[in-house]
């Protein structure tokens, strides 16, 4: 008998665990090789994983809505239907000695230490929760919710399989409305993404099916509400940040010129988006220190300009979608690019080295009215560039005289540790130059 322990994939080279967004097999279901599984949310995408082996899915042990460390198991494979029972049977025998909370974190590899207990009950909606020595079985996110609104576990009926009580159930006896995102599974591409997969046996990744974007969860007076994978991630860089000796340097740019320009060829379906990381990136080929990061190594130099822009999700976090080689692509196709870009990574369909290949990131927080700002230095990054809203402003012009000019202030973030201040204000000085006296040069 072959059976085969599924595991949570490694979706990029900084993902430390991921979350279940649904199930797309069930117990009991025939898998062949290469068919969807399961689809997985990374740090930024959801993703679609195919299995590498054919078989019959045994047991889930991680449920949807749930999350798992890379390498551990969240699945058993049956190497034939006969022998699923057999697989089930060895799973609860070996977890006997396993609490249910302890089974998603223990070693990969092991059954005894990755299965959830479970028994051979029908899945049902209303079933009666099923007790393994003595403890009620239930995921660990539902123990946790039970834990946290002071729910009785004996009083919850169980939907989940195998009379399991899943985090659904506490929200449905509490009154608490479960958010799911829905997920198309139809129309599923099948270019495999470039994220590496560290274990022998786990599944490979393939690009994600269309989704819907998730709309912004509205939160209760006093509720504590668990951050999001993507919101993880974010928190997990910006501690990171904190190890990095930064400074700031603010400049003054009027952009009388380039408004001019963006109100031209705006009905081109250009963007100010990609006008702005234009005139940064053309600007970067002139500054190729402002476009490298530090290594115990020494300085890297990025053969490539790829600018990131900062873009906030509708259901909370923060994603950077890079503009690659933004020095050369045409300022149209750039734009076009960039919306791209932007639909797809609010559906959470973007591929890893189109929000992690950034060398230099741009921070917009102009369209919102804001003045100034300082940006924080993301991992692996040597600047960021932090832009202020364009406003009307007094200003003494090369006449003597005075007028009023369109200017706004970008604010720079730099690592002190490979960028010096002259660096980074003479950036700031020749994109203030390039905006100011020669915009039409970003459209050839």
């Amino acid at each position: 008998m072959s059976t085969y322990e599924v595991f949570m994939p490694a979706l990029s080279s900084t993902m430390t665990e991921g979350k279940i967004v649904s199930w797309v097999k069930s117990p009991g279901s025939k898998v062949e090789k290469g068919e969807t599984v399961v689809v997985v949310e990374s740090d930024k995408a959801d993703m679609d994983v195919e299995s590498f082996y054919e078989g019959y899915l045994a047991h889930i042990i991680v449920q949807a809505g749930e999350t798992a460390p890379v390498g551990s198991a969240i699945a058993l494979l049956a190497e034939t239907e006969a022998e699923i029972e057999t697989v089930l049977a060895q799973a609860n025998a070996k977890s006997d000695t396993v609490l249910p909370s302890e089974a998603i974190t223990s070693t990969p590899g092991q059954i005894a230490d990755t299965a959830v207990q479970a028994t051979p009950a029908v899945e049902s909606q209303n079933a009666t929760p099923t007790h393994q020595n003595g403890r009620i079985v239930a995921s660990p996110r539902a123990r946790k919710l039970a834990k946290e609104l002071k729910v009785n576990l004996n009083t919850i009926s169980a939907s989940g399989p195998y009379g399991r009580i899943v985090a659904e159930d506490i929200e449905a006896a509490t009154g608490k409305q479960p958010v799911v995102a829905p997920v198309t599974q139809a129309n599923a591409l099948h270019v495999q993404t470039p994220a590496p997969v560290t274990q022998a046996n786990a599944l490979h990744v393939k690009t994600p099916a269309p989704v819907t974007p998730v709309p912004v969860v509205a939160t209760v007076s006093g509720q504590t509400v668990p951050f999001t994978t993507l919101q993880n991630a974010v928190v997990r860089n910006m501690v990171v940040s904190l190890s990095v000796p930064v400074y700031h340097v603010g400049y003054t740019i009027t952009t009388d010129g380039l408004d001019k320009l963006y109100k031209q060829i705006k009905s081109k379906g250009v963007t100010m988006t990609a006008l702005l990381a234009k005139a940064v990136a053309v600007t970067l080929q002139k500054h190729p220190l402002l476009n490298a990061s530090y290594s115990d190594q020494g300085i890297v130099y990025h053969s490539s300009i790829n600018v990131a822009v900062a873009v906030a999700m509708d259901d909370g976090g923060l994603i950077t979608p890079v503009l690659q080689n933004a020095d050369t692509v045409d300022l149209y196709s750039l734009s076009r690019n960039w919306k791209s870009l932007v639909e797809r990574a609010r559906a959470k369909q973007l591929q890893a080295d189109e929000y992690n290949s950034g060398t230099f990131t741009l921070s917009n927080l102009g369209m919102f009215g804001v003045d100034r700002f300082d940006a924080i230095l993301p991992p692996g990054q040597g600047a960021i560039l932090a832009i202020g809203a364009s406003r009307p402003q007094l200003a003494a012009t090369a006449d003597g005289m005075f007028g009023v000019q369109q200017q706004m202030q970008v604010n720079i973030t730099c690592d002190h540790r490979i960028i010096y201040g002259a660096h980074a204000a003479a950036f700031l000085q020749d994109l203030a130059k390039l905006i100011e006296t020669n915009p039409q040069s970003l459209t050839m």
